[in-house]
C-alpha cells in the first residue's frame, strides 16, 4: 500500500510517501496564500492509494480533495515513535505554534500542551526578530550560538519584542547579545511547557524549529538532558500522517483519522 502524508503548515508543506511501511521519499516546499495549489503541485504525478493530511489546512484540503485527516498531535506522536521508538516526550516548534506532547509507554498521547494563539515562542517569532536585527536567518542562529554574553528580552509578544529589540539596538546593544537573548526567550517558553507535562526520556525535538541549532543546544542545556534530533525533523508530522493508515489497522484503541 502506498500512502502519502501531507503536513500543510503555515510556513511550509511537507510530503512524505510511505510504501508498505517504508519511507520512499520526502519533499519540503514553502507555503503561500493558496495551500491547495501548493499541495496540487506537490502531488502532481504522484501515485497513492491514500492521502492523509495534517497541519493547519488539513480540513481545507480534505474538503476539496480526496483525503483523510489526522490531528497534528497524533501525527507528531506517530512520526516521532517511528524515528525514535522509545520517545516519551515530544517538542514540536513550528512556524506559528509550539506543541509539547507526553506519550505513554505504548506511544499513545497521554497529555499535551499547545501554544497556537500567537507567534510567541515559534519559528515566526524568531524570523521577525532576525529581520529586526538585519540578520539572514542562518547568521542570526550563528550569532546566538557564538555570543559571549546575552541581553535578556522580557517581552514575548512579537510586536513588543520587536520594539524592545529596535530600542536596544538604538542604544548600541550588541546584536549578537540580542540574538542570544531572543533564542533564550523562546527556550524559556518551551521549557516551561515541557515541565507542565510528564518529562521523561527519550525527548525528541521536531518541527522546523528543530533545524535551529542554537535552540537545540540551549534546550538540552536548560533541561540537563539529551534531546534527540531526527535527521529531518520538519517532516515528522507528515511521516506520522502517512504511517497512520498502518497504525490504525494495528491499534486496538481505534484512533479515528
Amino acid at each position: 500500500m502506498r500512502v502519502i502524508g501531507l503536513d500543510i503548515g503555515s510556513r511550509t508543506v511537507k510530503r512524505v510517501t510511505v510504501e508498505d511501511g517504508e519511507t520512499t521519499d520526502h519533499v519540503v516546499v514553502s507555503n503561500n496564500h493558496d495551500p491547495l495549489a501548493v499541495c496540487d503541485k506537490l502531488l502532481h504525478g504522484q501515485r497513492a492509494d491514500r492521502v492523509v493530511a495534517t497541519g493547519y489546512s488539513r480540513h481545507l484540503y480534505a474538503e476539496h480533495r480526496d483525503a483523510a485527516t489526522l490531528t497534528e498531535i497524533r501525527a507528531v506522536a506517530i512520526g516521532a515513535r517511528r524515528v525514535c521508538p522509545r520517545a516519551r516526550t515530544l517538542l514540536d516548534i513550528g512556524g506559528q505554534d509550539t506543541k509539547v506532547i507526553s506519550l505513554d509507554a505504548w506511544g499513545a498521547v497521554a497529555k499535551f500542551e499547545m501554544n497556537d494563539r500567537c507567534a510567541a515562542g515559534t519559528g515566526r517569532f524568531l524570523e521577525v526578530m532576525a529581520a529586526a536585527l538585519s540578520y539572514p536567518m542562518d547568521d542570526f542562529v550563528r550569532a546566538g550560538r557564538e555570543a559571549s554574553s546575552t541581553r535578556t528580552i522580557n517581552a514575548m509578544c512579537t510586536v513588543f519584542a520587536e520594539s524592545e529589540v529596535i530600542s536596544a539596538t538604538a542604544r548600541g546593544v550588541d546584536r549578537a547579545e540580542l540574538a542570544r537573548g531572543l533564542h533564550e526567550a523562546v527556550v524559556r517558553r518551551a521549557v516551561a511547557m515541557l515541565r507542565r507535562v510528564p518529562l521523561e526520556d527519550e525527548i525528541v525535538f521536531c518541527g522546523g524549529g528543530a533545524l535551529n541549532t542554537c535552540l537545540h543546544e540551549l534546550i538540552a542545556k536548560a533541561l540537563g538532558r539529551n534531546v534527540h534530533l531526527p535527521p529531518t525533523p520538519q517532516i515528522v508530522a507528515a511521516l506520522g500522517a502517512a504511517l497512520s493508515i498502518e497504525d490504525s489497522k494495528n491499534d486496538t484503541k481505534g484512533y479515528v483519522l
